[in-house]
C-alpha cells in the first residue's frame, strides 16, 4: 500500500509542475529556435525604404544542434497577424550557428549571418506579438509570445529567449 501510495504523490507532483508550464513557452523538437528579437528598431520607426530603419529590426534564429547542419529554405516565420516570411533560398546554418532575419532590403549573406525580408515595413509590433516558426514541413519549430512591459524590463526594444 504503502508503494503504491508515494509514486500516486510522485506522478500527482510530477502533473503539477507541468501543469505550470506557459503555453508561450511550449518545446518543440527542432535544431532552430528563435534566439531573440529586435521588435523595436532603435529610434523613431520610419519604413520609407530609401531613409527608414526597418532593417534595424531583427529576428535572430540560431541552429542549437551540435551535430546537424540545417537548411533555411521553406522555413516559415510568422507574426500574430500573420504576417509571413519564407525562407526561398537555400541558408545553411551549421552547428551553433545562427541568422538575422532583419527587414527592409540588402544582400542576403552567408558570411556575414544576414537574410532579409525585401520589405520595408515593419513585422513585429513595439507593444505585443507572437513569433511563430515552422519548419519546410510546416511541423512548429519554435513560437514565444512577447509583451513589452513584461518581457522588455531594461526597454532597449530586444528579448532573449533560447540563450
Amino acid at each position: 500500500m504503502r508503494r503504491g501510495h508515494i509514486a500516486v504523490v510522485a506522478a500527482a507532483g510530477a502533473l503539477t509542475v507541468l501543469g505550470a508550464v506557459p503555453a508561450h513557452a511550449a518545446e518543440y523538437s527542432s535544431a532552430l529556435k528563435i534566439k531573440g528579437v529586435q521588435y523595436d528598431a532603435p529610434g523613431r520607426d520610419s519604413n520609407s525604404c530609401a531613409t527608414g530603419n526597418t532593417d534595424e529590426e531583427y529576428l535572430t534564429i540560431k541552429n542549437y544542434s551540435r551535430t546537424a547542419t540545417v537548411n533555411l529554405k521553406g522555413y516559415v516565420v510568422k507574426d500574430a497577424a500573420g504576417n509571413k516570411f519564407t525562407f526561398t533560398k537555400n541558408h545553411s546554418l551549421q552547428p551553433g550557428d545562427y541568422v538575422k532575419l532583419r527587414g527592409g532590403h540588402g544582400t542576403d549573406s552567408d558570411a556575414n549571418n544576414v537574410v532579409y525580408r525585401n520589405n520595408c515595413n515593419f513585422m513585429w509590433n513595439n507593444d505585443k506579438d507572437t513569433i511563430y516558426l515552422y519548419k519546410s514541413s510546416g511541423a512548429h519549430a519554435d513560437t514565444h509570445a512577447y509583451t513589452k512591459s513584461a518581457n522588455d524590463r531594461d526597454g532597449n526594444g530586444y528579448i532573449t529567449y533560447h540563450g
